[in-house]
């Protein structure tokens, strides 16, 4: 199954004052794991960036104005996105953000259907705690030390791995498929195993049944 690790970065907090997206991370995982395609660009918002906001991301007016605007990567976006569920901490202020992006320019609206709130998780699992996500990353053992500023991607990486420890998968889900479908599976390359399949050879198997039968002697005897 493939979803998207998506987060976003702003000029300030609210649509309603009307603030403006800057930078779009987004990280695709498939059974979990990251695979090579990442969407990511900075924006032109259009309008100054809030003070509170340049010291959360630390993107200046100067740095974003020569960015493409939103309206020139949309439908790469859209494309990266589709059919894919979203993973976002605390949707609600993302999708707001995307969302007006996407009517100020007349396109659909992303559906709250296809969104997976970690925030929400977490809030199930451990209510009344801290749950942001250098509180989480904390919880979890997941090094953040490289997050000196909200950056969309660096906080896509880490919010990939607390996806993952959230929904309890300490390890990636590995599929095998029976004989049968091995010629077929193998062709396509679509068959990961976990480990590698070391064989002993005759000489090691004979000693190693001899050390069965000494242990055993001493145990019972």
């Amino acid at each position: 199954m493939k979803e998207i690790v998506l987060d976003t970065e702003t000029t300030g907090l609210s649509v309603k004052d009307g603030h403006r997206i800057v930078e779009i991370g987004c990280i695709e995982l498939d059974d979990l794991i990251p695979t090579k395609k990442v969407f990511h660009c900075y924006l032109n918002p259009e309008r100054k960036v809030s003070e509170s906001a340049l010291k959360v991301h630390g993107y200046t007016d100067i740095f974003l104005s020569n960015k493409k605007k939103f309206k020139e990567i949309v439908e790469d976006f859209l494309e990266f996105i589709e059919g894919k569920k979203i993973i976002i901490h605390n949707a609600e202020f993302d999708i707001a953000h995307l969302n007006n992006e996407l009517s100020l320019i007349n396109k659909d609206h992303i559906s709250k259907k296809n969104i997976i709130d970690t925030l929400e998780i977490a809030r199930n699992k451990f209510p009344g705690s801290s749950l942001s996500l250098d509180a989480l990353c904390k919880r979890f053992k997941i090094d953040n030390s490289k997050r000196s500023k909200h950056t969309a991607l660096i906080d896509c990486e880490l919010l990939s791995k607390v996806y993952v420890n959230l929904i309890d998968q300490k390890e990636p889900i590995f599929q095998f498929k029976n004989d049968s479908d091995n010629n077929k599976s193998n062709s396509k390359g679509n068959i990961n195993y976990s480990k590698k399949i070391v064989k002993v050879s005759n000489d090691e198997f004979e000693k190693h049944k001899i050390f069965l039968k000494s242990n055993l002697k001493k145990n019972f005897y």
